[in-house]
């Protein structure tokens, strides 16, 4: 028998609870018993969004939150900074070029975060820029960007700003109101600890006006439809009822844990991984990493993609490999949403069996003494 733990950084485990609450009967959305969840879902998301705005809930992946930033705020020729960085900041300009948006992309080497003094020098240079367009937490390098210091630029420029949070939201610290973030998107899979299916995007005054000039074409994601649906406790379209109500009863976990407190319990996995993995002689790949996920750069002359092939069919421990030009140089391990202290232990004991086996030569059982000692320290 073998017993499967994932440790991806997205999709994330699903709490028991959860999964519970999402096996009950279906009903349906358009009862007063329904409105009753969805109004607790959106009042909770904005205690973790830490907003008052508007957050508008898609059936979608978190890419579909992404595109509808993009339709609802800029026309085609509109011009928009796109901030690079890995796999999924690039998404940006990928999907402004679809919507004949034009671009201005500040290219980061993957590894590293953006400085904002170029995000600043770019709309001086570009007064006509209606939107920023940036990643909180870059899954595909583990880097955390500076949105606080990028907001204080933003907010006395037209230019909207525009965040990723997919991964990063309820694992990193995101003030959205306070810091000025006028478009936050996200998604249900990693930190929500539900399974894929639900995108959000958090809307500020200040977009609204840019929503309200734009003349994209748009229909299932257009945000003028979902705020009147939303005014009226509701959603637009049909929303995926299960995952609302398994939504709900993993925001109320989040607020009995606090977010603060889920905040820093993500923080010290991230802590003990990267101690780990410092004590196995393996180096971190992000310059600035963030604490949602650990990217790892593997030893010389190994094949990355085997090494998270037989993580997971030896031992039914699953990590994330490497995307782009970074395929089998890294391995991504998560630690956001529903973990605890013993799913990093397993992990890391599992990259050292691997380890071993492909002949990595190291003092065995030094990355698991690493982490416990960075958890009892930080306890």
């Amino acid at each position: 028998m073998k017993k499967n733990r994932l440790l991806t950084p997205g999709p994330t485990p699903v709490p028991q609870e959860v999964l519970l609450s999402m096996a009950k009967p279906s009903i349906h959305h358009r009862t007063a018993q329904f409105r009753k969840i969805f109004k607790e879902v959106n009042d909770d998301l904005k205690y973790v969004f830490k907003t008052q705005n508007d957050i508008f809930t898609f059936l979608s992946s978190g890419t579909g939150a992404m595109e509808a930033a993009v339709v609802n705020l800029l026309s085609p020729g509109d011009t928009a900074i796109c901030v690079g960085g890995g796999k999924f900041a690039e998404r940006w300009s990928e999907i402004c070029k679809a919507y004949a948006i034009k671009t201005i992309n500040l290219d980061v080497e993957w590894g590293n975060s953006v400085n904002p003094d170029e995000i600043e020098k770019a709309l001086n240079e570009n007064e006509q820029v209606k939107a920023v367009f940036t990643t909180l937490s870059e899954t595909s390098t583990g880097v955390l960007t500076d949105i606080k210091k990028i907001a204080r630029i933003t907010a006395k420029k037209n230019a909207v700003l525009v965040t990723d949070a997919i991964s990063a939201l309820g694992g990193e610290e995101l003030e959205t109101d306070d810091w000025g973030v006028d478009v936050v998107v996200s998604g249900s899979q990693k930190g929500l600890m539900i399974p894929p299916g639900l995108a959000f995007c958090s809307v500020s005054p200040k977009a609204w006006k840019l929503v309200e000039q734009s003349k994209s074409s748009r229909y299932y994601f257009d945000f003028r439809i979902a705020k009147k649906a939303l005014d009226k406790g509701g959603t637009a379209f049909t929303p995926a009822i299960t995952l609302c109500i398994g939504l709900n009863k993993a925001l109320q976990m989040v607020k009995e844990e606090t977010l603060e407190k889920t905040i820093r319990r993500q923080a010290r996995l991230a802590a003990a991984l990267r101690m780990a993995m410092q004590a196995l002689g393996l180096k971190i790949f992000a310059k600035n990493p963030s604490n949602i996920v650990t990217a790892v750069c593997i030893p010389k002359g190994m094949d990355g993609d085997t090494l998270v092939r037989m993580m997971r069919d030896d031992y039914g421990v699953t990590i994330a490999g490497g995307q782009g030009h970074l395929k089998g140089r890294i391995i991504r391990i998560g630690s956001m949403g529903y973990m605890d202290e013993f799913d990093i232990i397993a992990g890391i004991s599992c990259l050292e069996l691997v380890l071993c086996k492909m002949g990595y030569e190291f003092e065995h059982g030094v990355g698991v003494g690493a982490a416990q000692k960075e958890l009892l320290k930080s306890e």
